[in-house]
């Protein structure tokens, strides 16, 4: 915190709001006062408006930086996993070897679903979306986990949380199998959390013994990691906003799983990969390329620039290696779709009209390409999306409910209906 102050003058009237300074970024103004005035602020979308004081993720868009507890996102992505960074999130550091073990341990004890769960499936067309699934299933847990519901207590929000993290790859593959009219496979203790996932999505019962290759599997896990967390976007705004009204923890990452499925927001890498088939060939790129260049045309380059991040995405280095990699491995650099990616790439990172105006290729750019490359459906990205963040959300919900001064979310509006008018006889309307 600061001494500096900021003075709002309203019709001839001071208004003193204080600043104040976090540990990294842009301070803030304290706007407390400005309602005794009867006024409002207004910011539509809330682009500058500081909602929450959090510790757990730094966003720096004009540097590039993007941090988790202070770890640099490049450095956690290539030295650690995803469960250290599942750690990390929930409890502020790094974990040591026997914290890790006891943390893999909770989260393998946790992964089972109820046998009960499977019936709810059963519910659902088979060409159900998996978001609509998971936005269903993920908030019926509630109603097998009593035993979490307490959300005063501190021990029984961490199990919550265990729960979720642990469920979450296991439901979201579970959705994939009903779909598809395979049988759903279970978790194996002997797999690493991304191994088991690609082996739920993938694996059969009549063969069993096959382990997900390795390089797939890491890319997996960075996948994981570097969609762990985002600091106050809209899904993580929407489960501050649920748990702010007391709500269980599986009924605010439902909400999470909700907001995320709108196409501006957890949907980017499947538009991308759409993008792509759309231009359908290398010879067609210099024709949309001209379109995304024309003001008038209302064809955009999805996958490229970010509204965060001014200079670039520093998750986005890490998935272009990660995506050659698997290219790599799979053997699809001759693929039409991934070949017509590499050039658009390379186009995108050399003109000038690129170059200027900052829309380098970004995180969604490259996981569309290297989730495809690893088998699986456009339909389920956003799902994995969901897998990776829940543990970022449901940390920011832990942070929140642990803050003694936490209020309930009450936006206001700038009210432009009608003015009050009485209620005629309906046969004078």
């Amino acid at each position: 915190m600061s001494d500096k102050h900021a003075t709002l003058t309203l019709n001839n009237e001071s208004i003193d709001c204080p600043v104040l300074d976090g540990s990294l970024g842009q301070s803030v103004i304290d706007i407390k006062p400005v309602p005794k005035t009867q006024h409002f602020t207004f910011d539509p979308g809330f682009g500058a408006t500081a909602a929450c004081e959090s510790g757990i993720t730094f966003i720096d868009g004009q540097q590039g930086i993007l941090l988790h507890r202070g770890y640099p996102i490049d450095q956690l992505a290539f030295d650690t996993d995803y469960m250290e960074v599942c750690y990390l999130l929930m409890h502020g550091d790094l974990p040591n070897a026997d914290q890790k073990d006891q943390f893999i341990h909770m989260i393998k004890k946790h992964s089972n679903v109820h046998d009960q769960i499977n019936r709810f499936f059963c519910g659902f067309r088979r060409d159900a979306h998996p978001m609509a699934i998971m936005v269903g299933v993920v908030g019926a847990l509630s109603a097998f986990y009593h035993d979490s519901l307490d959300i005063n207590n501190p021990e029984l929000r961490e199990l919550s949380a265990i729960r979720l993290v642990a469920k979450m790859p296991v439901l979201a593959a579970m959705s994939y199998k009903y779909s598809i009219g395979e049988p759903f496979m279970h978790p194996k203790h002997e797999l690493s959390y991304a191994e088991n996932f690609l082996n739920m999505m993938f694996g059969t019962p009549y063969d069993d013994t096959t382990k997900p290759d390795p390089v797939l599997s890491r890319a997996m896990d960075r996948i994981f990691t570097l969609h762990a967390d985002h600091e106050q976007n809209a899904s993580t705004s929407t489960v501050r906003v649920a748990g702010s009204t007391g709500a269980n923890p599986f009924a605010c990452i439902s909400a999470g799983i909700g907001a995320l499925w709108g196409p501006a927001h957890g949907g980017a890498n499947e538009a991308c990969l759409r993008m792509l088939q759309e231009i359908g060939s290398e010879d067609r790129i210099s024709e949309y390329i001209a379109k995304a260049k024309d003001k008038n045309d209302p064809f955009r380059l999805m996958g490229f620039g970010h509204r965060v991040y001014k200079n670039y995405d520093p998750r986005a280095k890490v998935m272009q290696q990660t995506c050659h990699e698997v290219l790599d491995t799979v053997g699809c650099h001759d693929d039409p779709i991934f070949k017509l990616a590499m050039k658009l790439e390379k186009i995108a990172l050399e003109d000038e009209y690129f170059v200027e105006k900052k829309l380098y290729p970004n995180v969604d750019f490259y996981s569309g390409i290297t989730l495809n490359a690893l088998g699986i459906p456009s339909n389920m990205f956003t799902v994995i999306f969901a897998i990776a963040r829940t543990v970022g959300w449901i940390s920011q919900w832990m942070e929140m409910m642990s803050d003694p001064n936490r209020r309930l979310a009450r936006p206001r509006q700038l009210y432009t209906g009608p003015t009050q008018r009485d209620v005629s006889n309906i046969s004078d309307r």
